[in-house]
């Protein structure tokens, strides 16, 4: 008899690896702070692409938006439908679904399709963008945050220091950090028929903030957040664990604004993305 196994999706593994509602937790505050600059209105049908347990997910819902949340891990899926129905959000679903092909999602179906940290970790950014367009109602809209590459803020600066513990990317490999590159989303979103001029950019800030010291909080990222649990157990292969520990605790330590030796106060720099369609 043969055996057949199910071919992994690197990225759904990435993503289920881990643990990122312990991430989730410290951007709760910044999560329904962005989903306030939207302009929800009661009824309006929204996508929440990426939306990994439900931070801007479930602020949409609280808006009175009748909220679709998509996301390739399973544990998150899980998590952001165990939040809702916690707080009674009958108007909020979570399912699985991989952004590069939404192909359970009917065309022209939202009003509104959002995006934050999520679809630019896709592969494939140019089945993204079409895919994004695609279940978008004309008149609608697309919103992205996008971590901006070589920003000097926290997220570009976890990324980079834990690149140069890591192997080389495959052949192949498109960094998620041109999502935040004015030009590469203008040509990918151009791609998928949308004028240069109907997309708009901002560049805003998301605080990641936490009841216990950033050491703390480096440890969610070490023990929780995938590519950094990658980053790890690469270092510790060469023998060189303590030195990503220690340029990542100098990191988070200098780009903690909060007053208190036991909070964690970071903010970090995104690029929105405004698509009108």
């Amino acid at each position: 008899m043969f055996q057949t196994t199910e071919q992994i999706n690197p990225n759904k593994a990435l993503w289920e690896k881990g643990d990122f509602t312990q991430l989730a937790e410290t951007m709760r505050e910044s999560g329904a702070a962005l989903v306030d600059k939207l302009g929800i209105k009661k009824g309006m049908r929204v996508l929440d692409l990426g939306c990994g347990d439900g931070t801007t997910a479930l602020p949409e819902a609280r808006l009175g938006a009748n909220v679709l949340g998509v996301d390739i891990a399973r544990n998150l899926v899980a998590a952001g439908n165990k939040r809702a129905k916690a707080e009674g959000l009958t108007n909020c679903t979570f399912q699985e679904g991989d952004a590069t092909d939404l192909h359970d999602l009917q065309d022209h179906t939202f009003d509104l399709v959002v995006s934050i940290f999520g679809a630019m970790f896709a592969p494939r950014p140019y089945d993204v963008a079409r895919e994004m367009v695609r279940v978008t109602k004309p008149g609608g809209r697309i919103v992205m945050g996008n971590w901006i590459p070589g920003d000097p803020t926290l997220v570009a600066q976890i990324l980079r220091i834990s690149s140069a513990y890591t192997p080389p990317p495959p052949e192949g490999f498109v960094s998620p950090m041109l999502w935040g590159q004015e030009d590469q989303v203008i040509e990918r979103f151009g791609k998928a028929g949308i004028p240069k001029e109907n997309i708009s950019f901002t560049r805003d800030t998301f605080t990641f903030a936490a009841p216990y010291p950033p050491s703390e909080f480096l440890g969610k990222f070490r023990d929780y957040y995938g590519p950094t649990m990658n980053a790890f157990e690469a270092a510790q292969k060469n023998g060189k664990a303590q030195d990503l520990q220690r340029d990542l605790e100098e990191l988070f330590k200098s780009q903690n604004k909060s007053t208190s030796e036991n909070s964690t106060s970071i903010p970090a720099t995104y690029l929105r993305v405004t698509v009108q369609c």
